[in-house]
């Protein structure tokens, strides 16, 4: 408001109206502010503090000139109003903390399951049932959450990045090996970005997901490449080590190769449509600026 003296009438900062033109509106003064906008419609200042407030009637609220907070006051309630409201506001600030513990809950109990469902798998549904029910509770409580935390984590160890990079430092050295894998020992023209040809990027879901099925995969390796051994525990244990072996030189080579496509990247001329070259888009573009 550019106004600095008070007006001869009452003028609302909100609607604008005067005195004159409601004489039966409420008035209200509730700041330190002089001039045009000292007075404001009690309705209008209502309104005001409803949009400021969004649904917390008990929150505070200041002027916007002179940042004096309104003094609100509300009507005395009985008893039995008074006790509702105190338990709405404890209800409000527990369940927050309710519903973290219920997550906290959901994924303890999730990852309990999961552990005992991977320890069936891993060393056979019998023994796994016998081994759990031999074991002290309490160690399976604590022991068994930490089977899918550990895969998550063993998950996140990017062991096939560190061997990409001792390839490519020493790939000048590795020139016998040029007929098995392309491209190998050869002098590139340029050495790409770091990140720029990297197609596995680190998600949460993907390792999650890859984690969280590694078990199952490794017991199926292992049914299908180790037949002839017995323990159904050494089973899968070598179907892991293969699995990972397997995945890990591919994933080596596939990154290996996107490093060499990024780095015999060219870039091509831009082709020059016909007749440019004998000039006659020149001297069209001449005529037309003549004209």
């Amino acid at each position: 408001m550019a106004c600095v003296d008070e007006p001869p009438e009452k003028h609302c900062w909100v609607c604008f109206a005067t005195e004159k033109e409601d004489r039966v509106a409420e008035w209200v003064s509730p700041c330190r502010c002089k001039g045009c906008t000292k007075w404001i419609h009690q309705s209008c200042l209502q309104r005001w503090l409803d949009e400021k407030q969004k649904g917390n009637s008990g929150g505070a609220v200041s002027c916007p000139q002179c940042g004096t907070e309104y003094r609100i006051v509300f009507p005395k309630m009985g008893p039995l109003v008074y006790f509702l409201q105190q338990v709405d506001r404890a209800l409000s600030r527990a369940s927050p903390f309710a519903a973290a513990g219920v997550v906290v809950g959901t994924v303890y109990w999730s990852a309990v399951t999961y552990g005992a469902v991977t320890v069936m798998q891993v060393v056979g549904h019998k023994k796994g049932l016998d081994v759990m029910e031999r074991a002290d509770p309490l160690f399976l409580l604590m022991g068994l959450p930490t089977i899918p935390v550990m895969l998550v984590l063993g998950k996140m160890i990017r062991w096939e990045d560190y061997v990409v990079r001792l390839w490519q430092r020493h790939s000048s050295k590795l020139q016998i090996f040029s007929g098995l894998v392309p491209g190998m020992g050869r002098p590139l023209p340029r050495v790409p970005a770091e990140g720029s040809y990297g197609g596995d990027h680190l998600s949460v879901s993907r390792t999650l997901c890859g984690a969280l099925i590694f078990p199952s995969i490794a017991n199926l390796v292992g049914r299908l490449l180790f037949r002839r051994v017995t323990s159904n525990l050494q089973r899968t244990i070598l179907g892991g080590i293969a699995f990972v072996v397997i995945k890990g030189v591919l994933k080596v080579y596939f990154k290996q190769q996107q490093y060499l496509i990024q780095a015999n990247r060219h870039i091509l001329n831009y082709p020059e449509p016909e007749g440019r070259a004998d000039g006659t888009f020149e001297d069209d573009n001449e005529d037309s600026g003549n004209e």
